[in-house]
């Protein structure tokens, strides 16, 4: 099954902060194998926009350091997974340990107030 996978990226690596990053890095995979990839540079940050962006983009599944609970809502309204916690390490390799089962998160790194 193929899936895209998607995360924030600031100086080719995985951005601390969703919101703040320079590109996105788009990989489609099919069970285990990354079979393309390629960084986007998204608009202007909006609050509320690059949910849907993402969703426009086919992105299914978000890997992030840090993302503040609203945006962790637009995503789940958009049907787009979040996982939040993953280290601030090359996009590729995250995707790699994501899909061979050995990403380890912590806790999320945003902590934005519910409003």
């Amino acid at each position: 099954m193929r899936k895209i996978i998607v995360i924030p990226v600031t100086n080719n690596l995985l951005s601390a902060h969703f919101g703040h990053c320079e590109q996105f890095y788009f990989a489609t995979v099919c069970g285990s194998k990354i079979e393309k990839e390629e960084m986007i540079t998204p608009p202007v940050h909006e609050p509320g926009l690059y949910p849907k962006w993402v969703k426009d983009h086919g992105g299914q599944l978000v890997i992030t350091g840090g993302m503040g609970p609203k945006a962790v809502s637009l995503f789940d309204a958009n049907n787009v997974e979040v996982v939040a916690g993953a280290p601030s390490e090359a996009p590729r390799t995250i995707v790699e340990k994501y899909l061979a089962g050995t990403l380890e998160t912590s806790e999320n790194s945003c902590h934005h107030e519910k409003k």
